[in-house]
């Protein structure tokens, strides 16, 4: 708990330099605010905890995550107290993340070197940028010495001297400020300094700084990263759309019930007269939606699955609505979750899980491609097809980013939440890839690396870094590399968000050997071929009883007229 707060703290007080006035308002008060007068008592289940006085933290989870409270606070005097709404701090957040961003940018785009590079790689430079501080006196760049960093200065004065060979002197030149930029040779191999830079302002200097190995694994034009799929799922998707035009929810009968999920069931269901094919109908209740505010994630749901045509994500075919009910029927996956056959074995060796994490890898291409992110990567969330195939299911926490653009949005199941979410740093695609590294640890040892008993000490478990996470004897060396590859705290910094983009996990040594082709045209064999005896078995899924709560209640407001 104290980890997490500490590091968002840290995360504002670097956003402070950045000039935001909410946020100056927001951390003059931050030393105060949780700070409480009087005392409380803390209470579970009617039974006694602590009581707590003087300044202390409550409620801290209800900031990061939309969950239960743990515990019952009651006042036993009379108390003064500081509060802050979920909201209001990731909004602050947020702005503050947009002004870094388009600061650290326009900077970049005022350096030669820069000038030319797509916005999106812009972004994402800026985006490792790191603030370096100087103080008065401080040689920031000596002369003759070897480099590799490129410095903007963020505040305060430079002098920029240069030491005459004959008297050894040093001469002044100029000086530097905010805006200004050197070192900017070292980036492209340059790495012999020509010249003094030093500290001049009394109250020291700030500088944005970037090596030159970071550099090189980040520029590169989108333009350049292979992508191997077009626009063949325009014409697939009016062919869907005219095999389903005249189908109807009262067309449909109900087999069984596949899964319950958050906002209602996914049953198994045949078309009135047609017993050759079968799909699923995921019903989502409308004012449980609506009460849990998850109108904008169940559009995109729609608009993402509806537009897809990849073979590693299930096909949506087509959506219906009434008063109570959102309906989305799509293909079934009769091989059932990887999450049941991986409870069923406890783990899976190399080759099974290096067959399951490709398939994922191919969906992320897919997605990754069109800068959508998914965020809700979890065995729970990947089906097998008939064959032993991986689809990608249960997109409602996906969304369609604008090209270097980042979203603040706090979700995603806690074990596989990357750090940046947890820190409301702002996230994009490289929150997939920290994802994909722990699920590959969760299918090899059963179990996912960052598990607390609770989503707070989760988080700290997250923010800790994987390099204090002890991997158990049975994955292998490169295994462990590739995970740890991929669960790199900062997101610029992890395999498939550079240069070479996802074509870099596929050229990992954890791959050598592996069959992509095969993969691709689905002649690979899978490690696991599931028994399904017809179009209408579901023995690969757990039983389920009806809903005990019964029919919701009508929801006509209108929100979903374009469901």
């Amino acid at each position: 708990m104290f980890l997490v707060l500490c590091k968002i703290v840290k995360s504002l007080k670097e956003q402070f330099h950045r000039h935001c006035y909410l946020l100056l308002i927001f951390l003059r008060q931050l030393p105060t605010l949780f700070q409480m007068d009087g005392r409380v008592e803390v209470s579970r289940e009617g039974k006694y905890l602590s009581t707590l006085s003087g300044a202390k933290v409550l409620g801290e989870l209800a900031i990061l995550y939309n969950c239960q409270r743990t515990a019952t606070i009651t006042a036993i005097t009379e108390c003064n107290l500081w509060a802050i709404e979920r909201q209001c701090f990731q909004t602050i957040m947020m702005r503050t993340g947009l002004i870094r961003q388009a600061e650290y940018t326009d900077f970049l785009k005022s350096v030669p070197i820069f000038k030319d590079l797509a916005e999106d790689t812009l972004i994402k430079i800026s985006d490792v940028l790191e603030e370096t501080h100087y103080q008065r006196g401080d040689y920031i760049v000596r002369q003759g010495a070897r480099g590799d960093t490129f410095f903007i200065i963020s505040k305060g004065k430079v002098r920029v001297t240069i030491k005459q060979q004959d008297t050894q002197e040093e001469k002044f030149i100029r000086m530097l400020g905010k805006g200004d930029f050197f070192g900017e040779k070292a980036l492209q191999g340059d790495d012999l300094r020509t010249a003094n830079i030093i500290c001049e302002s009394p109250e020291g200097v700030s500088c944005l700084v970037i090596d030159r190995e970071t550099f090189n694994q980040l520029i590169s034009s989108l333009d350049e990263i292979k992508h191997r799929y077009d626009d063949e799922g325009a014409m697939e998707r009016r062919k869907i759309n005219e095999e389903f035009r005249d189908i109807n929810l009262t067309d449909l009968r109900v087999i069984a019930t596949l899964g319950v999920g958050g906002f209602g069931r996914v049953e198994l269901v045949q078309v009135n007269g047609d017993n050759s094919r079968s799909f699923a109908l995921k019903q989502m209740k409308k004012s449980q939606i609506v009460e849990t505010r998850q109108q904008q994630h169940i559009m995109s749901e729609k608009e993402i699955m509806g537009e897809a045509n990849c073979q590693f994500i299930v096909k949506l075919f087509k959506t219906f609505k009434d008063k109570k009910y959102l309906y989305m029927l799509m293909e079934s996956c009769l091989g059932g979750e990887l999450w049941t056959i991986l409870r069923d074995k406890g783990n899976f060796d190399d080759a099974t899980t290096r067959f399951y994490t490709a398939c994922v890898v191919e969906a992320f291409d897919y997605l990754h491609s069109r800068n959508i992110i998914y965020r809700d990567l979890k065995p729970e969330n990947l089906l097998l097809d008939e064959k032993g195939y991986v689809k990608l299911v249960d997109f409602g926490f996906a969304k369609k980013l604008q090209t270097g653009r980042k979203t603040w949005t706090f979700c995603g199941t806690p074990e596989y939440v990357a750090p940046e979410v947890i820190l409301n740093r702002g996230h994009d695609i490289s929150a997939d890839y920290w994802s994909l590294g722990v699920l590959m640890f969760e299918l090899l040892t059963g179990t996912p690396p960052f598990t607390g008993s609770d989503p707070m000490r989760t988080y700290n478990i997250i923010l800790k870094g994987i390099d204090a996470i002890e991997f158990p004897r049975n994955i292998t060396r490169n295994a462990s590399n590739l995970i740890k590859k991929l669960c790199r705290d900062n997101p610029a910094e992890r395999l498939g968000y550079q240069r070479g983009g996802i074509s870099e996990i596929q050229k990992h040594k954890w791959f050598d050997g592996f069959y992509w082709w095969g993969l691709q045209n689905r002649s690979l064999e899978p490690p696991i071929k599931p028994s399904v005896k017809s179009v209408v078995d579901t023995a690969n899924f757990d039983e389920y009883p009806p809903d005990p709560e019964g029919p919701p209640p009508d929801d006509v407001s209108g929100w979903d007229k374009d469901f």
